[in-house]
């Protein structure tokens, strides 16, 4: 199980800047583990303060103030689910520091957005991810996502177009 981790919403522009540090690490574990998903520098800090003006962007801090992950949770996604009613939150870039986290931190971060979600009376809890990403899909499945569809036009700013796997799951009260 994950140390005690104390959450906090994203707030400045040196949070927004953390953000893209933990986001372009988490790229580079990517790379060297073989998984083709993010890429360091795709995520700036405009990208950051956008989140937290237009949703909540989660930290989880160690005891020793040390961001270990974070999270996006977005109030709609028409982009991958298209015009939805207000019955979802939406979890996006969840992100782990893997030298500052323990294990199971990932779970715990699920766990946090669930309770949110949950909290603000949306009974579904709604994530993505990128569908040659099995590792992730298999995570996401064994803590109780299912899978619900497919987007196959999500397009980097890059313009590569890549196709995303839809999940979601039942959000857990608080």
């Amino acid at each position: 199980m994950s140390a005690q981790l104390t959450f906090r919403m994203a707030d400045s522009r040196a949070d927004a800047d953390a953000l893209v540090e933990l986001f372009d690490g988490a790229a580079r574990w990517m790379g060297k583990t073989g998984i083709d998903q993010w890429k360091s520098g795709d995520k700036s800090a405009e990208h950051f303060l956008l989140r937290m003006k237009e949703g909540e962007v989660w930290l989880a801090e160690t005891g020793a103030g040390r961001i270990a992950g974070a999270y996006e949770l977005w109030w709609d996604d028409v982009e991958a689910w298209g015009v939805q009613p207000p019955v979802a939150g939406y979890v996006h870039r969840l992100m782990v520091d893997r030298e500052a986290a323990s294990p199971g931190t990932g779970g715990v971060l699920l766990a946090h957005a669930e309770r949110r979600i949950s909290d603000v009376g949306r009974p579904l809890v709604r994530l993505d991810c990128v569908t040659s990403n099995p590792r992730l899909r298999t995570y996401y499945e064994s803590a109780g996502y299912r899978v619900v569809g497919e987007f196959t036009g999500k397009a980097r700013r890059d313009g590569l177009v890549y196709g995303v796997t839809l999940l979601e799951k039942e959000a857990v009260p608080g």
